[in-house]
């Protein structure tokens, strides 16, 4: 049986709120009434998010690079210190990269490893003392299609979220007898800017949009069960395999 959680008041973290799916989630989740902590790297779109929300002295706007820890170290300080805790962990934040595999350099692959896998994973690992402390603790990981398939010029950004997808199985079992739920939504192809950069060519025609999966995630956050739901896919007919 299923618990509908009433979620005025409650706390969010969500990295890549700039933009996109992060920006839908972010302005979902304010509708429902959180407080959000908005992570990433640009400050004029942190801003612009907090104001869509239409509660921008209620959001916390932290610009931050995530694959730094001195940064990572902020934020938590300033969400102890503000929020006195945290009730979910949106990983959302992410790059992408369209390249032939033996074209591929190191640094592009440490690159989209850092922010794609380790990032989230210690984001993780320093949340959790705060979601204890939490009556509903949740961690959505956005992942993608390429989790389980591979596309030609992908080879890095799909070992990426294979490797994202393996850590968020092997958590949510880990927690799941603390109460702490741990999810990844593994969408197709999401059409934001992204995904504009990348194929410029795509109109996001049959594409699906930041707001479904903002859907999906507060539906999430919002119903909890017994069950253990480690991952759901979002997935549409569509040329495109990014998210």
């Amino acid at each position: 049986m299923l618990n509908t959680i009433d979620l005025t008041g409650k706390r969010a973290l969500i990295t890549g709120a700039g933009s996109g799916i992060g920006r839908a989630i972010a302005l979902r989740l304010a509708e429902c009434g959180m407080k959000l902590a908005l992570v990433g790297r640009g400050a004029d779109k942190l801003m612009r998010t907090a104001g869509l929300t239409g509660r921008p002295l209620e959001m916390l706007v932290l610009p931050a690079d995530i694959t730094k820890p001195r940064d990572l170290d902020d934020i938590m300080h300033i969400l102890e210190g503000h929020f006195k805790g945290l009730d979910v962990l949106v990983n959302n934040a992410g790059m992408a990269l369209n390249c032939p595999f033996e074209q591929t350099r190191e640094a592009d692959f440490d690159a989209i490893m850092a922010l794609n896998v380790k990032a989230p994973f210690q984001l993780c690992q320093r949340t959790l003392p705060l979601l204890r402390r939490s009556d509903c603790p949740t961690i959505i990981n956005i992942g993608s299609v390429t989790a389980h398939e591979g596309y030609v010029n992908q080879a890095a950004y799909a070992a990426s979220k294979h490797a994202l997808l393996g850590f968020t199985k092997s958590l949510a079992r880990e927690v799941s007898g603390e109460g702490i739920r741990v999810h990844m939504i593994s969408p197709g192809g999401v059409y934001t800017d992204m995904i504009a950069v990348a194929r410029p060519d795509l109109t996001g025609e049959g594409m699906i949009q930041p707001e479904e999966v903002a859907e999906l995630a507060a539906y999430l956050v919002s119903h909890r069960g017994g069950a253990v739901i480690d991952e759901i896919r979002l997935h549409r007919k569509a040329k495109e395999p990014f998210r």
